[in-house]
């Protein structure tokens, strides 16, 4: 996956290597040096990534054990480990008692993630509401995102997908929801009003949704 300056990949048999920009430790190799091959990250003893995504400056991958590490800048808490040091190498992000990730998505300056129960938690750069937790805070830790409650389904997030400052889930119904920034309508529902929680994008039936910096497709 390529973001503004930095790629990284996911080999064969589950080590990474990132490669590119490196000025605040998105390549995490544990420098600032920029890379023009790929260098091997270190993501710990024994431990190999199942999946991984890339924001702007920042990256992120779910491990094999299901636990979470980002690293890279973390101006707006996007790395998740309750501070604003940019990091150069991986650091876990804390999920919450026996939660793990099953799926991620990094945005410009915001993280996303789905958990093993379906619940999501967003972190980082909240201006315009891309967290999803009903405020503007920002959030240097991860904090619940205000999904709608189901009483038959249990209404729980199946995909998920990060903007520039909008973010977006599909649900276990099919159906989808975004928040975030809304001034070009990428939330989908109708308005150019920023969203601070989920809203719904139509009654359509949905199976993946992607978000682009400047717009979202389903």
């Amino acid at each position: 996956k390529t973001a503004r300056s930095h790629t990284c990949a996911l080999l064969i048999e589950g080590t990474m290597k990132c490669w590119g920009n490196n000025v605040v430790g998105q390549v995490g190799d544990g420098t600032t040096t920029n890379r023009t091959s790929p260098v091997a990250v270190d993501l710990g003893t024994d431990m190999t990534a199942v999946a991984f995504d890339v924001g702007v400056y920042h990256t992120c991958a779910i491990l094999n054990d299901g636990s979470l590490k980002c690293w890279g800048y973390n101006n707006n808490g996007q790395i998740g480990d309750g501070t604003t040091t940019t990091r150069t190498s991986p650091v876990t992000v804390d999920l919450g008692a026996n939660m793990t990730a099953l799926d991620i998505a990094a945005g410009y300056y915001h993280t996303c993630a789905i958990l093993n129960d379906g619940s999501m938690k967003c972190w980082g750069l909240n201006s315009s509401g891309q967290i999803g937790d009903g405020t503007t805070t920002h959030r240097s830790s991860p904090v619940a995102v205000d999904l709608p409650v189901g009483m038959s389904p249990i209404l729980t997030a199946v995909a998920t997908s990060a903007g520039y400052d909008t973010t977006c889930a599909v649900l276990n119904d099919g159906s989808l929801y975004c928040w975030g920034a809304n001034s070009w309508g990428q939330v989908g529902d109708g308005t150019t009003t920023d969203r601070t929680s989920p809203e719904q994008v139509s009654a359509d039936t949905w199976i993946d949704v992607l978000s682009f910096r400047y717009g979202n497709c389903g």
